[in-house]
């Protein structure tokens, strides 16, 4: 069951090592939508969220300062969730994708917050 939870571990936290990546090194786009959405700082929010889910990540993926880590990823879903994929704002046009990014956002929260009852350290054999 260990390599189970191992590769579980890595397809989660590489999904969150990923969006790190685009935060941090392809922002162009990101910056713009989160400037649309009236965000203040939009390349600084960017950035910092990138961070977030970096540590966020690494956290997932060693098992290491795992309620850290989940605790920025929160940090970084709950208002990129309610204020980003607002759908209930949305253009008619727009308010099913939003639907369904606020509706995965939920899920990996819910996600985030199962990781916390698993008892530390996590194991890393093979």
């Amino acid at each position: 069951m260990e390599i189970l939870f191992l590769i579980g571990r890595i397809l989660f936290g590489g999904f969150f090592l990923l969006n790190a990546y685009n935060h941090l090194f392809k922002s162009q786009s990101l910056v713009g939508y989160t400037q649309s959405k009236g965000v203040p700082f939009p390349r600084f929010a960017v950035f910092l969220t990138g961070v977030f889910l970096l540590f966020g990540s690494l956290s997932i993926l060693s098992g290491f300062m795992v309620v850290e880590g989940v605790a920025l990823l929160v940090l970084f879903l709950i208002p990129v969730t309610f204020e980003m994929h607002a759908f209930w704002k949305a253009p008619i046009n727009l308010r099913q994708m939003e639907m369904v990014q606020f509706t995965k956002n939920m899920a990996i929260l819910g996600g985030l917050i199962m990781l916390l009852m698993i008892p530390t350290p996590w194991p890393m054999a093979l």
